[in-house]
């Protein structure tokens, strides 16, 4: 059969359409168009099959790719045609109405099936048009200009059939010849009634007298009014963090349901949680950190519900575990390292009791077979990481590079880790029951769950073990400092080796949101500037102002030869030490510090080779504990201009973060400031936004299309202008944190969000309101009056009636969503508000390692009865229209 196909694109000189037709298991077919009128690109392809899937893309003269959709179109073919002609529309992913095309939606309308259109040989139109509707009764419906289309009266209308989730069409005959203009509306089925027509102008088709031809015309998409779309509520909550009366002194998978239980009463319609997946490393408390995993897949085990086990315990531990469980439960934080240690006890005495029937459980075969190819490294990893007492591989005696087939013999019956590795597996496969379990109950709800996705991987992995090329190993990631962190954040991660994940077609990201996707309808992406550029320290250093983002467009020596800057390796690019330096950092103990440093000719001095890195300092240090000057002399390390990079045999250089705060800077000439100056500036706000994008564009697109889960992007930090642009392109839903504003004010006001964004008050990373309100009083003042439009003196605690003024300011925006911590929930209530303010933060950036402890102060099956309190968020949730 024929099909021709028309899409209408304004291109400049030198730039052209080309038509990309995928096929399974083939290469892409590339179609070069031609310029019609009117600005119609237009081809012909023969093509034999029922249905096809395409995009278009520009291409320049020189063969170069300018752009491309991101999403594909798709489109099916009646039998009783021979040729097609297509009228389309570039598809663009940033419509807001493309991204309601995703799991959440499909939560809500789970009664959805497919229609089909019936397509007759009379029929000389189909009409589709692409309109994920959030409300069950309604449906799409078309009316025009000529008769055949009702004359624009809705009672004549065309009723169009859901053929796949948000996709609409109708097989229409229309015999006039005049120009067809049109439009589609929302009709209820339930009141019989137009809802509201799409904004804009009309729509436009022309009519087909051409015998067996179908003319298809295509639309992308309903152009939907703000009132009509999707807005929800929600609360923010680590599992970790409920507190229920089943619990083992932590939050687990069972307790979701509870969770689950009372976002309904109060009409909040997303739960979002922190990430879950194990980072147990060595059992003690700084494996509290939720974003340092040793396994993207497996999920921690701290999680487990020793009472919904497949099996029960042992009776005679019944009253251990009775006794410990209460002991564990009454603590006002979590106890980390004894809640873990307790569970593992139980578990190893569930399995052990049982292993037999374990072992027999064909539902559990199956989950090992289907899971094989991450579920065997990660339970040999962890039985090795347990007899070596590190998950440091390199510190193991066996083992120390991944070997799949050695690795595969841990899996044999005979082999004398094979319980040991069927314990881990079998706590993976419980865990995976009980999340899945909780999650079908919330999704019965009607409520959706948004997971978390660490933008990296944990040095001591799974992933790092037995993909190490996937990864930079030779560095650290962190972020630069900001106003939380004056030296940075250096999260001791390794970095992502771009190059090898785009050689294999990202298929490790892809993997790790289909894992995800067993769960989640929406995730938050931390930190997607990573997908950007990366904060990149060496090795070599342990602050965070020690590092450069990556990728850049570094310094070169030439560039400095050709801003006239006297540039010297040993001046610019190593500490620069003299007497007022040494008195400035160590004040007294300036006599202590000279035995690190060797004295120039020049009266300046230079770090000796043993202790010229931070690195170096800080593992003497810990071996030979020096006092007050331990702190001053790493920060010496970072009184350097420029850091060094080497790229295939050559040295490129990049400003330090803030480099005219430094004292070497300080020691410059005024004219030599001012270049140094000039340069910065245009390295970190001028020249980087090209590349940044570039590199954005090339992994996102790819990734983000192998998901259905609703994408938000954690975006606040040092925000290239790049990044607002791939985001609204991408259609990725960003943050606003009011007291965290990109923009250089001191608050950022709600009212200003739009539909594209996730609207709060608080993060797990900030503190929360009642101690923010504590932190500086003149902030609070100024908030008070002119956020608040509150008049006088600001009140020195935050009241309920002022937490209920700042989540309604949320609540009534355009934002898509609006999440809220369940501490600021719990502050607009008097009876319900932690009495202890100072135990509900859950991280402080600042302090690394934190303790990630916070704990609900009171059971959740207590919230659930707070008839008042729920009705009373209930109803804020109805009257801002996120219901």
């Amino acid at each position: 059969m024929k099909l021709y196909f028309n899409v209408g694109y304004n291109t400049k000189i030198g730039e052209s359409l080309q038509l990309v037709i995928h096929e399974q298991d083939a290469p892409p077919q590339y179609h070069t168009m031609y310029y019609g009128e009117s600005g119609s690109w237009k081809c012909e392809v023969d093509y034999f099959s029922k249905s096809i899937t395409y995009h278009y893309r520009v291409i320049h003269e020189s063969g170069s790719i300018l752009r491309e959709e991101f999403v594909p179109h798709t489109l099916t073919f009646s039998h009783n045609y021979k040729e097609f002609i297509v009228f389309d529309e570039w598809n663009n992913k940033n419509f807001p109405e493309n991204y309601l095309n995703n799991k959440i939606l499909y939560h809500k309308l789970n009664n959805f099936l497919p229609e089909k259109v019936s397509v007759l040989k009379k029929h000389t139109h189909l009409f589709r048009i692409e309109a994920p509707l959030y409300h069950p009764d309604w449906e799409i419906a078309l009316f025009g200009s000529t008769p055949s289309l009702g004359s624009w009266n809705p009672e004549n209308a065309i009723h169009l059939l859901q053929t796949d989730y948000g996709i609409w069409e109708a097989a229409v005959e229309v015999p006039e010849d005049e120009p067809i203009q049109f439009k589609y509306f929302i009709y209820d089925r339930k009141t019989r009634q137009m809802v509201d027509m799409e904004s804009g102008g009309n729509r436009y088709t022309v009519p087909n007298r051409i015998k067996d031809t179908l003319y298809i015309v295509s639309n992308h998409y309903y152009k939907f009014r703000l009132s009509q779309m999707y807005h929800d509520a929600g609360v923010a909550v680590p599992v970790f963090a409920l507190r229920t009366q089943n619990g083992f002194g932590v939050g687990e998978f069972s307790d979701l349901k509870e969770l689950g239980d009372w976002a309904q009463e109060t009409h909040l319609g997303i739960i979002q949680i922190l990430p879950i997946n194990d980072t147990t490393a060595n059992y003690s408390w700084t494996d509290s950190y939720p974003y340092a995993a040793v396994s993207v897949y497996a999920l921690h085990p701290q999680y487990i519900s020793l009472k919904n086990l497949d099996f029960p315990l042992p009776e005679e531990l019944v009253k251990e575990y009775e006794t410990e469980k209460e002991a564990l439960n009454n603590l006002p934080l979590i106890d980390y390292e004894k809640m873990i240690a307790g569970k593992w006890t139980f578990l190893k005495a569930v399995f052990n009791n049982h292993k037999d029937k374990i072992y027999k459980d064909r539902n559990f075969k199956k989950f090992l077979k289907d899971n094989e190819s991450w579920l065997n490294p990660y339970a040999a990893f962890c039985v090795l990481r347990d007899k070596y007492h590190t998950p440091n591989f390199n510190d193991w005696k066996t083992h120390k590079k991944y070997i799949a087939g050695k690795i595969a013999q841990f899996f044999t019956a005979k082999s004398k880790d094979y319980d040991a590795v069927m314990l881990h597996a079998w706590v993976q496969y419980q865990l995976h029951n009980q999340l899945k379990d909780a999650v079908e109950y919330i999704h019965h709800l009607g409520i959706s769950i948004k997971g978390d996705l660490p933008i990296g991987i944990y040095r001591y992995s799974v992933e790092a073990w037995t993909e190490p090329e996937l990864f930079g190993m030779d560095f650290q990631a962190g972020a630069p400092p900001d106003q939380f962190t004056e030296l940075g954040q250096n999260w001791e991660f390794p970095t992502y080796n771009w190059e090898a994940m785009k050689a294999d077609h990202y298929t490790w990201w892809k993997n790790r949101f289909k894992a995800l996707e067993q769960y989640f309808d929406a995730m938050r992406i931390d930190h997607i500037l990573g997908f950007f550029r990366i904060w990149r320290m060496p090795i070599s250093a342990t602050q965070g102002i020690l590092g450069y983002f990556y990728p850049a467009v570094p310094v070169t020596e030439e560039e400095f030869r050709s801003r006239h800057i006297p540039f010297a390796y040993d001046r610019y690019c190593k500490p620069f030490i003299n007497d007022h330096i040494l008195w400035n950092y160590f004040g007294e103990n300036s006599g202590k510090a000279l035995a690190f440093v060797n004295r120039n000719d020049d009266g300046t001095y230079t770090l000796k080779e043993d202790f010229d890195t931070q690195r170096k300092l800080t593992d003497f240090f810990r071996n030979n504990p020096q006092g007050d000057i331990e702190q001053p002399m790493i920060s010496l390390c970072a009184n350097v201009l420029f850091l060094t990079e080497d790229r295939e045999g050559t040295t490129v250089y990049h400003p330090r973060f803030n480099v005219y705060l430094t004292d070497s800077y300080h020691y410059l000439s005024d004219w030599e400031k001012k270049a140094v100056y000039d340069l910065y500036q245009d390295y970190f706000f001028k020249r980087q936004d090209g590349l940044w994008y570039e590199k954005a564009m090339e992994k996102l697109p790819v990734i983000l299309n192998s998901t259905k889960m609703l994408i938000c992007g954690e975006d606040l930090g040092l925000v290239p202008e790049c990044v607002p642009a791939v985001m609204d392109e991408l259609a990725i839903v960003a943050l606003k944190v009011q007291r965290m504003p990109s923009e250089n004010i001191p608050f950022y006001n709600p009212k200003n969000a739009g539909y594209l964004n996730v609207v709060t008050a608080s993060s797990h990373d900030s503190s929360t309101l009642r101690q923010w309100w504590k932190e500086n009083p003149d902030l609070t003042q100024q908030y008070f009056n002119q956020q608040l439009m509150q008049y006088g003196q600001a009140p020195d605690e935050l009241s309920p009636e002022l937490a209920e003024m700042i989540m309604k300011q949320h609540l009534y925006t355009d934002a898509m969503l609006a999440v809220f911590p369940i501490q600021e929930f719990l502050a607009t209530d008097p009876e319900l508000v932690n009495p202890d303010m100072d135990q509900e933060r859950i991280n402080n950036p600042a302090v690394f390692p934190h303790y990630w402890r916070y704990r609900m102060h009171l059971n959740i099956e207590e919230l659930k009865k707070r008839s008042s309190f729920n009705q009373k968020i209930a109803s804020w949730v109805k009257d801002s229209g996120r219901i």
